[in-house]
């Protein structure tokens, strides 16, 4: 039986691993105000930057899709991980070694499978890395030699070398306690007649990494003229890779990207590795796939759609890199940044260009140029006789959907200007017109359904979690923002409304999902333990918390700003003191109408009790008004 990591362990990852330098490996991130940073939601798609991360308190939460959470669950939903996965990943991050309860540690056993591949495969590119110095692999230095990469820039990519052999790396795997079915599972090995063999034989290795840094799987390339295999090799589709979510370099690239707003997207593994030597260290590739939806999704994070970021596409001159130049395209307008296509002159690849011409001859090939949609568009209209008035009107016919398909008015209206001088077609408004008219039909076309509903404002997004039977919550609600701010009080910056918020009950909370996250607070020890220990405190609060939808209420008024910049006690008292003074305002109208109900002829000492608690009510509301927090 797998056996539980101990709780201080648990705590002591959460403490040493930021959670904003964890984020930071998947997407980019900006200042957001009060301490709390923002960027695009890795979890949903998204335009403009819901996803807010709070350092101080080691929670995300994004206000688009609700996901929210500490570290550990954000690794866990981003990479599909099991909790006790992460915590092993992160505690190695870390250098913190785990104790496990209930029978101690075995790590054959007891560590999650992709933990397991994840190890397999850092192994695995350590000895290909090594077997490059041997005899055997000369082959192989001559091939990195021969496009300009000497010894340091193959160590820097980790680059290594197959060997011939049917099983060297099994058997070696084996040694350091990998089983059959591990070596199996990771794409490492494969069946042979008997046995697992290695997958990749006398080949030259690239290591591919996700955008954490973990490797992943890895590409192969053929060396010898007897090796019938493929040119490129690359690791059949694992638990751990998946080439369509993958792109070679990203993990030394996406620190750049970010920075700049700007990615180079090339073909291979040594074009990568030519643009980085050149300084365009924004340079990335597709492993043995097209460029799609989901590698979008990757740079769009990072590049956080800003109106300065350019994607540059690099393709051979040839006709499949045509053909691959359209088929991004189809994708463009996914992108909010402007994208690009450099073709290098005589259709040679940035490795070529760089041995041939140097490091200054690749950096000026990847400077913006040619738009995207303006090589489709000249690609579509070279097919056609534009002498002929049939051929300009076939060309128009097939690239004027491509125009309508740019989101930007003004855009679209300035490419049909283009068009129409590519076309010849003198009558400029005439071509205007119809991508103008093919646009309005595809939005039409696509509005059949429901009209849109606004995104909902995060008050209104924890209405829909809650009951129905409870009230809506809506900041044009001033009782219920009041209670939204004081719990957000409570959760941040507790030592501000401690003790006095311990004493409210979970009734002076008139929202259902407020009231939950109260009791919440209550179940965890209260807001005092916040003053002692913020994380561990938040920590246990959402443990408190009965289910997901309240726990992601948590996270939601942890990492949402307070509505005032400047938060201090005293307008900590003012919010303690409204939501008091409406709880004790509530009561005087349920008092009130019981003495309407007793009237005059009812038990004495039943009315006098109730007027007794009347005027002490009445007394204590005016003591608030007059007092504020000292009151409480």
């Amino acid at each position: 039986m797998a056996g539980r990591i101990n709780d201080e362990d648990v705590k002591a990852v959460r403490d040493a691993v930021p959670i904003d330098a964890v984020v930071s490996e998947y997407l980019q991130l900006r200042n957001a105000g009060g301490g709390n940073l923002k960027g695009l939601c890795p979890f949903h798609d998204e335009k403009s930057p819901s996803f807010q991360v709070s350092p101080s308190k080691g929670l995300f939460h994004c206000f688009g899709c609700q996901e929210g959470g500490d570290t550990i669950t954000f690794v866990m939903k981003v990479d599909h991980l099991s909790f006790s996965e992460v915590v092993e990943r992160l505690a190695g991050q870390a250098g913190i070694t785990l104790r496990y309860e209930e029978g101690g540690y075995n790590p054959s056993h007891q560590r999650g499978e992709r933990i397991r591949l994840v190890e397999a495969h850092k192994v695995a590119a350590r000895f290909y890395m090594d077997q490059l110095e041997s005899a055997e692999a000369e082959i192989g230095r001559k091939f990195l030699a021969e496009r300009g990469f000497d010894q340091a820039a193959a160590a820097h990519f980790g680059v290594g070398y197959s060997p011939a052999g049917w099983d060297h790396l099994t058997r070696f795997l084996r040694g350091k306690g990998f089983t059959d079915k591990e070596l199996i599972t990771s794409g490492i090995s494969q069946e042979g007649r008997r046995g697992p063999i290695d997958r990749f034989r006398g080949r030259l290795m690239w290591p591919i990494r996700d955008i954490g840094g973990e490797v992943v799987g890895f590409g192969a390339r053929r060396l010898r003229e007897d090796d019938n295999g493929p040119k490129y090799l690359n690791t059949p589709e694992t638990p751990i890779y998946r080439k369509s979510q993958v792109l070679y370099g990203i993990d030394l690239a996406k620190k750049e990207i970010a920075k700049s707003s700007r990615a180079v997207v090339v073909e291979g593994y040594t074009d990568v590795m030519a643009c980085h030597l050149a300084g365009i260290t924004t340079a990335i590739a597709t492993c043995g796939t097209a460029f799609g939806g989901d590698h979008i999704k990757i740079l769009r994070r990072l590049l956080m759609d800003n109106g300065s970021a350019r994607v540059i596409f690099t393709f051979d001159g040839d006709s499949a890199g045509q053909k691959a130049a359209l088929r991004a395209f189809e994708d463009d307008q996914k992108f909010a940044a402007e994208t690009y296509i450099a073709v290098a002159p005589d259709g040679m690849d940035p490795c070529d260009l760089r041995l041939a011409k140097g490091d200054e001859a690749v950096a000026d090939l990847v400077e913006p140029r040619t738009p995207l949609f303006e090589f489709a568009l000249r690609h579509i209209v070279s097919r056609y006789d534009l002498e002929t008035p049939a051929g300009r009107a076939a060309a128009l016919d097939e690239a004027a959907p491509v125009v309508a398909r740019i989101k930007n008015s003004g855009a679209q209206h300035e490419v049909a200007v283009q068009l129409a001088g590519m076309l010849g077609i003198l009558d400029t408004q005439f071509v205007v017109k119809r991508v103008s008219q093919l646009a309005r039909w595809a939005r039409d076309r696509g509005g059949r359904g429901p009209a849109p509903s606004r995104p909902q404002q995060p008050y209104e997004a924890a209405a829909t979690r809650a009951s129905a039977a409870g009230p809506a919550l809506t900041l044009r609600n001033p009782v219920y923002a009041t209670e939204r701010e004081l719990l957000k009080l409570a959760l941040q910056r507790p030592e501000l409304v401690s003790p006095a918020f311990d004493a409210y009950g979970v009734d002076e909370f008139t929202a259902a999902p407020y009231a939950a996250v109260r009791e919440a607070i209550i179940e965890a020890g209260g807001a005092d333990l916040g003053t002692q220990d913020p994380q561990a405190y938040l920590v246990r609060v959402r443990e408190a918390a009965p289910d997901d939808a309240v726990r992601a209420m948590v996270t939601e008024l942890a990492v949402e700003a307070i509505l005032r910049r400047s938060v201090d006690e005293v307008y900590a008292g003012q919010q303690l003191v409204a939501v008091r003074r409406r709880a004790v305002d509530r009561r005087i109208r349920d008092v009130q109408g019981s003495l309407t109900r007793l009237g005059t002829h009812s038990d004495p000492a039943r009315l006098s009790a109730v007027q007794e608690e009347l005027m002490v009510l009445q007394r204590y509301d005016r003591a608030l008004q007059d007092l504020g927090a000292q009151a409480l």
